[in-house]
């Protein structure tokens, strides 16, 4: 017997209804978190659509920085893009340059009625990504500064202590080799590590226009007396094994924790890997202060990535991303975030939520980065780097540094050759920006 029509047509939309009632709203998000990490985000993504019944955010790995602002960058031309894409610190320049892409994330939570307190966050971490205006341009997510590691054991055997400056790193260094090491130190990310942060811990600039954040039209200055000085003494000392060069990312790590090498500068999100590969006692301190260009040091600056709202979407997909936001930026997930990762707690009270739980007792040294970035405030110096082109930038500086490690340059001609290449990228990238 068949059903009567109008009853049928009835149950049709009777489904269709409390279909329409279960969807959720789909909100993608690229990001460069490969590994034990990509879990990690997966657990973010997935705790906050368990919280809620109207979005689901799906979280995509699209390979590393680079390559995930490329595909991002792709999409948008073809008018595929995803609401949200992970973008490393260096690409900021880049991102603000691509009219008509970029959501600022602070106008899309206004827009969304979410409530936005950008007081909440750490200074040092919001500067980098602000308009001069004071707007949040991107969400920080994964944000990290370099740290000095140490192996307390390897340090107590050779009867040497935690260094505090460049001279009693030397001073370590030559102990650790004296008592059987293969090298003293090492360090990774070396433009990051020993030309930027180097630079603002001690109060330098490393280009005009208050390092590229008031003007395109900016160009280098790191091949001063003060960075060449350093970085050839350290060159020098490989004859004596203080200092082994080990690639430009992390790939040095298994120097330091195979104990190879004693100390290691590199970030603090290497926390997470340390605890799981290193079989003796270690710590982490501030990066050492080079008594010979400042008397104390001024802050360090960060690096990672933040999340790029991208446009092109409906509004209430953005309502959806908005809510995510806030809720990536909640005291509890960030104070697990940074618990887990070694990446700092993006706002004060993820780092109170930290500290109240134990964590800082527990695990000495791991508030350093936040100590670091929060030890005074930013200076046009030591606020962060907003240059263009700056990702084929790094690949020119961390050439001309393998040549001071080779001996086939003085520091002083490697840092004069990737300021006058690095200047060109700069020239280049300005007037695609016009």
């Amino acid at each position: 017997m068949k059903a009567p029509k109008t009853l049928f047509s009835a149950a049709i939309a009777l489904a269709m209804t409390a279909g329409a009632v279960v969807a959720k709203t789909e909100v993608h998000w690229w990001h460069a978190m490969g590994g034990t990490n990509g879990e990690r985000v997966d657990k973010i993504a997935a705790d906050f659509n368990a919280s809620q019944s109207d979005y689901e955010i799906i979280p995509t790995y699209k390979g590393n920085y680079t390559e995930t602002m490329t595909a991002a960058i792709a999409a948008f031309r073809a008018g595929e893009q995803p609401h949200l894409v992970q973008v490393f610190e260096v690409g900021t320049a880049t991102m603000m340059a691509a009219k008509g892409a970029v959501y600022p994330v602070e106008q899309m939570m206004a827009d969304s009625g979410e409530p936005f307190d950008g007081s909440a966050y750490l200074p040092a971490v919001v500067s980098y990504y602000q308009t001069p205006e004071g707007q949040l341009l991107s969400m920080p997510f994964n944000s990290s500064t370099p740290v000095l590691w140490y192996n307390a054991d390897a340090l107590k055997a050779a009867g040497a202590s935690v260094p505090t400056t460049w001279d009693e790193v030397e001073t370590a260094a030559k102990a650790l080799v004296a008592n059987g090491m293969d090298c003293g130190y090492s360090f990774g990310w070396q433009s990051w590590v020993m030309i930027e942060n180097y630079s603002a811990w001690h109060d330098i600039a490393i280009g005009t226009k208050e390092n590229g954040f008031t003007g395109f039209d900016t160009e280098f200055t790191f091949n001063n007396d003060h960075v060449a000085n350093r970085l050839q003494a350290i060159a020098d000392s490989q004859k004596d094994k203080l200092f082994a060069y080990g690639g430009r990312r992390g790939d040095s790590l298994p120097m330091f924790t195979n104990g190879e090498c004693g100390m290691w500068m590199n970030s603090s999100a290497y926390y997470g890997s340390i605890v799981k590969q290193a079989q003796f006692e270690f710590g982490q301190t501030m990066l050492p202060l080079d008594t010979d260009v400042a008397s104390a040091p001024q802050n360090s600056i960060i690096g990672g990535a933040t999340l790029w709202a991208l446009q092109g979407h409906e509004a209430d997909e953005y309502k959806g991303l908005s809510k995510f936001l806030t809720y990536l930026s909640s005291s509890d997930v960030q104070a697990w975030w940074h618990q887990e990762t070694g990446y700092v707690p993006i706002t004060s009270a993820a780092g109170d939520v930290s500290e109240s739980q134990g964590f800082y007792k527990e695990n000495p040294g791991t508030d350093t980065a936040t100590k670091q970035l929060s030890l005074n405030t930013p200076t046009p110096n030591s606020r962060g780097l907003r240059f263009g082109n700056f990702v084929q930038i790094r690949d020119v500086i961390n050439e001309e540094m393998e040549a001071l490690w080779a001996g086939n340059k003085t520091a002083k001609a490697a840092l004069d050759a990737a300021v006058d290449r690095g200047n060109k990228l700069l020239r280049k990238f300005e007037r695609s920006a016009k």
